[in-house]
């Protein structure tokens, strides 16, 4: 078990910013090298939905077409952690988001092995 803690969630007006933190303190650095990282999204009544991920060293990122062009993805392996930045915040965009880690060192948008329990994100219009 990997225990990952989100945080950074709130409430913003459309147009806002927010960036969401991820802490993978389980991990070492050793670890956190061999973990691919990624955030997904679920908003009531709606699957859950991949939004961004980044490869094992930071070097590789894939985004969901929604979120490209106003969302990055980060990670600090030396921190073991990995970050949302969100910018540009649409209603749409209103979710629980969830992190996740995979045992890959490319960016995937299945497979994730590991999840955090989520943190609110309210967009209001």
């Amino acid at each position: 078990q990997v225990p990952l803690v989100e945080s950074g969630g709130g409430l913003v007006q459309a147009g806002g910013s927010l960036r969401l933190s991820c802490a993978a303190s389980a991990l070492n650095w050793y670890n956190m090298g061999r973990y691919t990282m990624g955030w997904f999204r679920q908003a009531p009544g709606k699957e859950r939905e991949f939004v961004a991920a980044i490869s094992c060293s930071g070097g590789r990122t894939d985004y969901a077409d929604s979120v490209k062009g106003r969302f990055t993805i980060s990670r600090d392996n030396a921190k073991k952690a990995a970050y949302l930045q969100m910018n540009s915040l649409k209603p749409e965009d209103a979710a629980i988001y969830y992190c996740a880690v995979a045992a890959r060192t490319a960016p995937v948008r299945e497979g994730y092995d590991y999840w955090g329990q989520g943190t609110q994100v309210t967009v209001s219009s």
